[in-house]
């Protein structure tokens, strides 16, 4: 936990950060268990407001952990859940209630009658009713002790969006357009999700003896820095906490970014000025001021409070001359390292260069993260005659749309009846298909050989894409790790057979460069499993000969750009380049015009990737380096022998 747990002339409500967001989830589930048995020791019940989604798994996962090792018993506690949408039965796939049984109440001795969830299947006159005796429920056992919430992109709490009043109570709300959009994961499009919800009040919220609020990831840090560092408003409905007396915020470093504390630290006061830090306070001065590194004056550090910085390690020009070397050194339009033949006077050594060519794994936790990441930098590694082998993590098959399968399916039949294909074996899959969609309801999983059709959907436009970039085909790897395919949203834990595929990958190539998804913003959480995989395999190769010269690297893009400061390995784009990556973006045709899981960002996949990817040059430009078209930007993967590196317990499932 970070040692400075408040910071108060910023932070309006006390927010701890946490190394990893498994660190938070178990430092909560150990303050509800302790509040549990102190409860039960007085012979009192404990009540519990409890939050939905992805954040709080962790937590839960912990306390049913708790009640099978260590006895911690639930009959005591009684439980309300923060919202539920409407309408909804509690036994569809996205009922909170149904949530709320597979992820704890099943799990624990709970009583039935003690559990209180919103009923989203009454009819709609009912609700205004079903909204007072819920809140007469939560005064008649003493109001809640502890109140668990997450944030949405639009700041709501429970589901009260922005506007919602100081005072509002359970209450039947219209959903928000980017609540919604955030949502459609979950159903399998955005048009299936409900356009309304049934919610806690902030009022109700803010009666809770004590609040902690959960958020991780970097797709959360731009929300907690405006619930926390600015002004109380409506606007922005986690502000609230602001009011309240015992309101805590747990984040991991992702979520906690935006905070003036990670962003620019030498604001409130002394700082610890390693060379990351270094680099991260003078483009930050530069990027403030619109002037390139070089540029700054010791008038510039003074007056925007690097007085600390000059003083240590001044004068101004030397630490502009030193970032800006450190800048321009990252920019490597040789990825996969210059083979002696290639160098020409005043080119740096770098190491493994007289490895050449080399075996270069890339690992795409989508059938199509390859291309949208690192598209450019593929092809510039086969152009420059390296050996380039992509293995696809998951299927991906969730994120096709039935009316595809349908296409494809057609396809088939089509084909059968040109070259006199087996009529019958054809005409039987098409019937199941066409069957099996049409009594398919919103949001149900699909059937076996429909997700099989799906999954070959997938496969054979990462083929294409890879193709477009000159990767051979029998240098593709399709891995369906197991924890994937559930047909649902919802991902199994991973496992050890996971691990074990990706560690057999890696010691069959010996490769000597992996490139893996950091993309931790993934709302899916995907990425952030994917990545796990990898990193645990590799800590399994780290005893074998070849592992010793091994490079790791981490590449964004789908949903996120890394920063300039954080940047390693900088790849330019030339104009042709981007039109290249462009193209063999497009040959993923599922996920073309409109993606299943859109996240928070709307455009095309292409889109994003061309926007961040020449944003990234723009800001290299900007603090005086070279102009380019686009620079895809790596980071050095070493949180192999990292103590924070994700590890699989005795029980065969991944903390993440």
């Amino acid at each position: 936990m970070d040692s400075q747990l408040h910071f108060a002339a910023r932070e309006r409500v006390p927010c701890f950060i946490f190394p990893e967001a498994r660190d938070a989830a178990q430092a909560l589930a150990q303050q509800i268990a302790t509040l549990i048995r102190t409860r039960a020791s007085e012979g009192r019940s404990c009540v519990l407001g409890l939050a939905t989604g992805s954040t709080p798994v962790g937590v839960y996962n912990e306390l049913v952990r708790m009640h099978r090792e260590e006895g911690l018993s639930f009959a005591n506690v009684v439980t309300f859940n923060l919202d539920e949408y409407f309408p909804m039965q509690p036994f569809e796939l996205q009922s909170y209630a149904r949530f709320m049984r597979e992820h704890l109440f099943d799990h624990v001795d709970i009583p039935p009658e003690n559990v209180n969830i919103p009923d989203g299947s009454l009819d709609r006159e009912t609700v205004p009713d079903l909204c007072r005796a819920y809140e007469e429920k939560i005064l008649s056992v003493g109001g809640i002790d502890l109140q668990v919430l997450g944030i949405g992109r639009t700041s709501h709490i429970g589901f009260n969006e922005p506007g919602s009043s100081r005072m509002s109570r359970t209450r039947l709300i219209t959903l928000d357009q980017f609540t919604r959009v955030d949502a459609a994961s979950d159903f399998f499009g955005e048009e299936n999700v409900p356009r309304h919800a049934v919610t806690m009040g902030i009022g109700t919220i803010l009666e809770a003896r004590q609040i902690v609020l959960l958020a991780f990831g970097e797709h959360k840090a731009q929300v907690i820095a405006r619930a926390v560092e600015d002004e109380v408003s409506p606007a922005v409905a986690a502000s609230f906490l602001q009011e309240h007396r015992n309101a805590q915020i747990y984040l991991d470093h992702a979520a906690g970014a935006d905070l003036t504390r990670m962003r620019s630290p030498w604001i409130l006061g002394t700082v610890a000025w390693d060379e990351k830090r270094i680099r991260q306070a003078i483009i930050w001065l530069a990027r403030k001021l619109n002037k390139p590194i070089l540029k700054l004056t010791e008038q510039d550090y003074n007056e925007e409070g690097l007085q600390d910085l000059l003083a240590e390690h001044g004068p101004a020009y030397d630490i502009n001359l030193s970032v800006f070397r450190h800048l321009q050194a990252t920019i490597n339009g040789w990825p996969g390292g210059k083979p002696r033949h290639a160098k020409q006077p005043g080119d740096l050594s770098r190491p493994f260069d007289d490895i050449f060519p080399k075996q270069i794994l890339v690992f795409s936790p989508h059938p199509d993260d390859d291309v949208i990441s690192m598209g450019g930098t593929l092809t510039r590694l086969v152009d420059q005659g390296h050996e380039v082998h992509v293995a696809y993590q998951t299927s991906g098959n969730i994120a096709v749309f039935d009316d595809d399968a349908e296409r494809y399916m057609q396809f088939v039949a089509e084909l059968s009846h040109s070259f006199e294909l087996d009529p019958k074996l054809v005409g039987r899959l098409e019937n199941l298909v066409e069957q099996s969609l049409a009594s398919k309801r919103v949001g149900e999983i699909d059937a076996e050989e429909v997700r099989q059709i799906k999954t070959l959907i997938r496969r054979s436009e990462a083929r294409a894409a890879a193709s477009c970039c000159g990767i051979k085909g029998d240098h593709l790897y399709f891995l369906d790790m197991p924890f994937y395919e559930t047909g649902r949203v919802k991902k199994s834990p991973l496992s050890v057979r996971d691990v074990k595929i990706v560690f057999d990958l890696l010691r069959t190539i010996r490769p000597h460069q992996i490139y893996a998804a950091g993309d931790l913003s993934d709302p899916h959480g995907t990425h952030r499993t994917c990545l796990t995989a990898v990193l645990n395999a590799c800590r399994d190769c780290q005893q074998e000969d070849w592992f010793e010269q091994c490079e790791i690297w981490l590449y964004r893009g789908a949903w996120q750009e890394w920063e300039p400061h954080e940047i390693d390995v900088a790849v330019p784009l030339s104009p042709q380049e981007v039109v290249r990556k462009r193209n063999a973006i497009f040959k993923h045709e599922s996920q073309k015009d409109r993606a299943m899981f859109p996240g928070p960002d709307v455009r095309e996949f292409w889109q994003r990737a061309e926007s961040r990817n020449a944003e990234t040059a723009r800001l290299y430009d900007a603090l005086g380096l070279a102009e380019y078209e686009a620079i895809e930007g790596f980071v050095r993967g070493t949180e192999v022998d990292g103590e924070s590196r994700p590890t699989i317990d005795s029980r065969s499932q991944v903390h993440v």
